[in-house]
């Protein structure tokens, strides 16, 4: 088999090949493979175009060959596609091969999506082990704008733009280039994955993210391949340019469970989300809002600072428009001084210069001229939102003629969108100016969720400027060769799970403070320990089968004197006894009563898709109540963990509130710092969770109260 790094620099020759050969051409007009030869004609594809059919001599003006091996003029071929019938699709790959093929588009269908993985897999190790890169199996082809290749069964005519589709699901991909020819969206290509058997996203961002003519990618995804690499790869290419995902699966059905409050509360899209957000990704709701995201993204110029404007000529929009600011997160310029100069000249008396700026009605559409004209003039107006709502004063013509002469002229220097309510006459208006490639809309909240979009990018750039570093775990003391020794004594005993004394010498090795303890193996000794540790103390049974101690009434506090340990001693048992007769108890765990403050959660685990993350949040007893978590992938970035717990609830009451003292945040992100180490070092460790985790004032450090390490 190639090696890794030979797979992954070819991936130009997808986007540039420099000859086609179509496997399965046909000269019925009923079958894919004319459709394809005919795309491939209709879009004018430069380079050579070779249709492999035993049984014709030309198809649509282009020599055809019985087999790939048979044409003389070239010996390498870049791209080849199958489009046969899927038993005879092995014997079709392993015919490129004498022509050193390097992407092989699968066309057909009938493999893993129907439980056919064998045949798959089968096809995709043959492949690598002679060079070459397989996309699909399952897919209806790709087109690349650069290129001027259609090679798809899709539309014969796609718009020319700079959003890059990316789609795992073939019929939805087919379906987007439809709805991007009706929104006028121009793709750069349209690449759909199939079942994503070799070639996957990461591949095709590798190479998008230095594709010129490539400004948005926009990504329709079902499932995650090598989550970690693509993790990589999105935080590099989001540097550069948008990237959109749509994901199919939000709901918590097809959620892994697990025996740690962490796994629970990573449900199916939880983690998913979090690191769509730790890696900047924009995830829309739906398709509709993924498409004009797209559009505006790719079109607008970046804005130099976050001070918008609202221009109005009703108040009611305009009150609307502020609501949908503050929910997209797009900040309205508030210096009155400045809008009074800028505005006031425009305004009448009784409209409203405080943004938003209320023209009112009695002001034509000239007045939007004379205002955008000011606002794009100003140093201190970063952006500009333009409200309209029909009346006498309007007409479809001068709406359509002067927006069109604003945009011409302003529409590349600030960002600039539009909205405008009305009938017939407005609609036709806006149909117009759409066709124009101008952003105007008639929904206000979907034009300033682009307008927010927008703003998350700027953001990202400039917090990119700032610090993105990760830290400096050399100088984080921790025994390594300790831990080790535990988790193998672990595997020897045949457990997925270290016990209470096993996890607490663990979370000591790891620099996690944790409260005194000792186990005692009977009554006696456990009231001897409580005297050596100091009252108040608790009690936690000690079982490798029982996890949930608490559950199984396996844990007493406070207990402050003989008399109450005696007491805790045969109810723990009696209790535990009946939960589980046939548990195997090594004794009960003797803790040292620490004062509870502030209780949060911190946890690691090993997610299926993203491998290595970490949780944050609130913690306690209540935790699969509240859910007041957040997730990031694996990082040792402290800007990145503090975006973790700032996402949370629990977040304003570390910083101290009504009265209260600031938290120990420093300590917390020390212990989500080791947590990760232990991961990172660790690959037989799948689940981490301390819980709680109390936060002291600050300089006064935490303490792990409990401790939970499960192991595969």
């Amino acid at each position: 088999m190639c090696d890794q790094t030979e797979k992954y620099h070819v991936i130009k020759y997808l986007f540039e090949p420099r000859h086609v050969a179509i496997i399965g051409a046909s000269a019925n007009k009923k079958k894919i493979g004319f459709k394809i030869v005919e795309n491939i004609r209709l879009g004018g594809f430069k380079g050579k175009v070779y249709p492999i059919n035993p049984k014709e001599k030309e198809l649509m003006g282009f020599k055809a060959y019985k087999s790939i091996g048979d044409i003389t003029d070239e010996k390498e071929i870049d791209m080849a596609l199958i489009c046969v019938p899927e038993p005879i699709v092995l014997d079709a790959v392993k015919t490129c091969v004498s022509k050193k093929v390097k992407y092989i588009l699968v066309i057909t269908s009938g493999f893993s999506e129907i439980g056919k993985n064998k045949e798959e897999k089968e096809i995709v190790e043959f492949a690598q082990d002679h060079g070459m890169r397989i996309l699909g199996p399952n897919i209806f082809g790709a087109f690349i704008n650069k290129s001027d290749l259609n090679a798809s069964f899709a539309s014969s005519i796609i718009p020319k733009g700079h959003v890059a589709l990316i789609s795992q699901s073939g019929a939805l991909g087919a379906a987007l280039i439809g709805e991007t020819g009706e929104e006028n969206i121009g793709l750069s290509s349209m690449i759909p994955l199939g079942n994503k058997a070799d070639v996957d996203e990461s591949d095709l961002l590798e190479y998008l993210m230095d594709d010129e003519s490539t400004k948005v990618i926009l990504i329709y995804m079902e499932g995650v391949k090598n989550g970690e690499r693509l993790i990589s790869v999105l935080k590099k290419t989001t540097q550069k340019k948008p990237v959109i995902v749509i994901k199919s699966g939000r709901s918590k059905k097809g959620a892994l469970a697990a025996a740690s409050h962490t796994g629970s509360l990573s449900g199916s899209d939880e983690v998913f989300q979090a690191i769509m957000n730790q890696c900047n990704v924009h995830r829309p709701e739906d398709i509709a809002m993924a498409l004009q995201w797209a559009k505006y993204l790719a079109e607008s110029p970046v804005p130099k600072g976050e001070n918008s404007i609202i221009i109005t000529n009703g108040g009611g929009v305009g009150v609307m428009a502020a609501d949908a600011c503050e929910k997209y997160g797009v900040q309205l310029f508030d210096n009155y001084q400045t809008l009074y100069d800028v505005f006031s000249p425009f305004v009448p008396e009784f409209g409203s210069i405080k943004n938003p700026i209320d023209i009112t009605g009695q002001v034509g559409i000239e007045g939007y001229e004379k205002c955008i004209q000011a606002s794009v003039n100003h140093p201190d107006i970063h952006s500009i939102i333009c409200l309209g709502c029909e009346h006498a004063l309007f007409n479809e013509e001068a709406l359509k003629t002067t927006i069109e002469r604003i945009h011409k002229k302003y529409g590349k220097i600030k960002p600039i969108l539009y909205v405008f309510y009305g009938g017939k006459a407005i609609k036709n208006a806006i149909k117009h100016l759409k066709s124009l490639g101008i952003p105007i809309y008639g929904d206000l909240y979907q034009a300033i969720s682009c307008l927010g979009e927008l703003y998350k990018d700027y953001r990202h750039k400039i917090m990119l400027e700032s610090t993105t570093k990760e830290l400096d775990t050399e100088n984080i003391e921790i025994n390594y060769d300790g831990i080790e020794k535990i988790l193998h004594e672990v595997k020897e005993d045949n457990r997925k799970f270290l016990l209470a004394d096993e996890a607490r010498r663990m979370m000591d090795y790891a620099g996690i403070p944790m409260p005194k303890s000792i186990i005692a193996t009977n009554m006696a000794s456990a009231v001897e320990f409580a005297k050596e540790i100091g009252w108040p103390v608790a009690m936690k049974i000690v079982s490798k089968d029982i996890l949930h101690k608490s559950d199984a009434g396996g844990v007493v506090l406070n207990l402050e004197n003989e008399t109450e340990i005696m007491d805790a001693w045969q109810a723990i048992m009696l209790s535990c006894r009946k939960y589980d007769p046939l548990a195997k108890i090594k004794g009960i765990e003797i803790c040292e009563m620490i004062k509870i403050e502030t209780e949060t959660i911190v946890g690691g685990r090993r997610d299926p898709n993203f491998g290595p993350t970490l949780m944050f949040g609130s913690g306690g007893i209540y935790v699969e109540i509240l859910k007041d978590v957040a997730f990031r992938a694996l990082s040792f970035s402290r800007h990145e963990i503090m975006g973790m717990l700032k996402e949370t609830r629990l977040y304003p009451l570390l910083l101290g509130v009504r009265g209260e003292t600031k938290k120990d945040i420093n300590a917390i992100v020390d212990i989500i710092i080791r947590v990760a180490m232990i991961l990172r070092k660790f690959d037989q460790v799948t689940d981490i969770e301390i819980n709680p985790l109390v936060a002291y004032e600050e300089g006064r450090g935490v303490k792990a109260v409990d401790a939970r390490i499960l192991i595969k």
